[in-house]
């Protein structure tokens, strides 16, 4: 892929309004996608979320019902919902540390300095204070990450804010977890009728937003 094409991908993508809920991502597709999510970026690599894909009926119509009522929930092939530690905890870390070990063939001792920096920032400093808005926006990384990887693959995305975080928990069972929902994606194909494929995206000049010092 050239610089031209990423541009042509940026502007075909929008925030979809109607999915076909006839067509379905492909495994091949899905699984890449899995991996984008998995693979996105975090501070200090902590990785604090969980990704529900939801694909039960019952459970998209009861998510329904606390989302204003979009039909993107039902209507996508794929319903991410986002969420995310409400306090990062000791053993998450070690969790985190001990997959390090595995992945890198290295000696957990050699981590301790590593450790100690987590553990004076994000469960005991500064960042533990802000804990549910530090997961947030780990959150929102994973969910522009997601709907990039997509448009690269021509698979449309609508990302959900508009959604009732307390209810989406409660219906997900997230209460007592330790997880907490924080904003939620529509992954599928855009329906053929869906008059705001068409329109053209609206953004400021680049002199407007972008700056060089």
């Amino acid at each position: 892929m050239n610089s031209t094409e990423l541009i042509e991908k940026q502007n075909w993508r929008y925030a979809v309004k109607k999915f076909d809920p006839t067509k379905k991502i492909s495994e091949k597709d899905w699984k890449a996608l899995e991996n984008a999510l998995v693979l996105t970026p975090s501070s200090y690599g902590l990785q604090p979320w969980k990704f529900l894909i939801v694909q039960n009926p019952e459970l998209r119509k009861q998510l329904r019902a606390v989302s204003w009522n979009q039909s993107q929930v039902e209507d996508c092939s794929h319903y991410v919902v986002m969420t995310a530690h409400e306090k990062v905890n000791p053993a998450w870390v070690q969790k985190f540390l001990k997959r390090i070990v595995e992945v890198r063939n290295v000696k957990l001792e050699s981590l301790a300095g590593f450790e100690k920096s987590i553990m004076s920032d994000v469960i005991n400093g500064p960042r533990s204070l802000v804990a549910a808005e530090w997961a947030a926006r780990q959150c929102y990384i994973a969910l522009g990450n997601l709907m990039t990887s997509a448009a690269l693959l021509d698979i449309d995305t609508c990302p959900m804010e508009g959604l009732d975080p307390a209810q989406y928990d409660e219906i997900l069972k997230l209460k007592g977890t330790g997880f907490r929902t924080f904003v939620a994606c529509a992954v599928g194909y855009r329906a053929a009728d869906d008059i705001f494929a068409g329109f053209k995206k609206v953004r400021f000049k680049n002199e407007d937003v972008v700056t060089y010092l």
